[in-house]
């Protein structure tokens, strides 16, 4: 497709000016990052996998009423999608004891919370995202109380519809993290779901095993990250044949060797 002028490039995504007035073209990187990108490196393919898996939950949440900002997939690496206005606060919805929670409050990994965990982290890299309450929020103006509601309410539908996605294909989701952004009408502006839901996001095990099939890999150098995110794919019916995965990744490798 047409180069366009770029926007803003992120760990994992790069966003160009869209077609029309309103939209953006969102570019899937394989690059990966861990620890406010203190760790760096790479996962082949994964670009390819996360536009799918992405395209395939935001279209599914779609159905059921929740706003977002996809548009339509547009290649193997790039969809396009609304023009938001990002609110700069991290979702991050616990269904099991995992990774910082874990740290913080010494609660064995792996441990079913009693119930569902809404937390709120200030998108700040340079201050290590850190964690923030409701006071913060309302305190500094990052998004208003009737945004909040909303931003909670959706939140727990992604979750509850989610977990029965997940749960579907033997995957158990842990938890994953939202972000939303505003779009406007006029004076008017309502908040809608952005960014993207993939194993970047998510932490997804196995029910049987407790294998791990999502960034941990990378960020606990267990290898076999391109795999991982292969396997949910699979499971998910976008990549249903045996080592069709294999062509797909080779066809983009080609595409990107031709240029964007």
């Amino acid at each position: 497709m047409v180069r366009r002028r770029q926007i803003y490039e992120g760990k994992a995504k790069i966003l160009y000016e869209g077609p029309e007035p309103g939209t953006l073209i969102q570019y899937f990187k394989d690059d990966a990052t861990a620890f406010n990108a203190q760790k760096r490196g790479t996962i082949s393919g994964k670009g390819v996998l996360n536009n799918r898996i992405s395209e395939h939950i935001f279209t599914a949440l779609q159905t059921i009423g929740v706003p977002t900002h996809f548009i339509r997939r547009l290649n193997m690496r790039e969809q396009l999608i609304r023009q938001v206005e990002i609110v700069p606060i991290e979702v991050v919805v616990r269904n099991v004891a995992a990774g910082s929670l874990s740290k913080r409050l010494g609660i064995e990994e792996g441990t079913q919370l009693p119930r569902t965990i809404i937390e709120y982290y200030y998108k700040d890299d340079a201050l290590g995202d850190p964690l923030i309450a409701d006071e913060h929020i309302a305190c500094f103006g990052w998004a208003s109380q009737d945004e909040m509601n909303d931003i909670a309410d959706m939140a727990i539908r992604v979750n509850d519809f989610m977990c029965g996605l997940f749960a579907a294909i033997g995957i158990r989701l842990v938890d994953f993290k939202l972000e939303f952004g505003r779009v406007w009408d006029g004076d008017y502006a309502r908040v809608i779901l952005a960014d993207e839901i993939s194993p970047d996001g998510c932490r997804l095990w196995d029910m049987k095993t407790s294998e791990k099939l999502d960034k941990d890999r990378f960020r606990l150098d267990l290898g076999g990250e391109a795999e991982a995110y292969q396997e949910i794919a699979r499971r998910l019916g976008l990549l249903p044949e045996e080592g069709e995965e294999n062509a797909v990744l080779d066809l983009d490798s080609h595409r990107k060797k031709r240029g964007r």
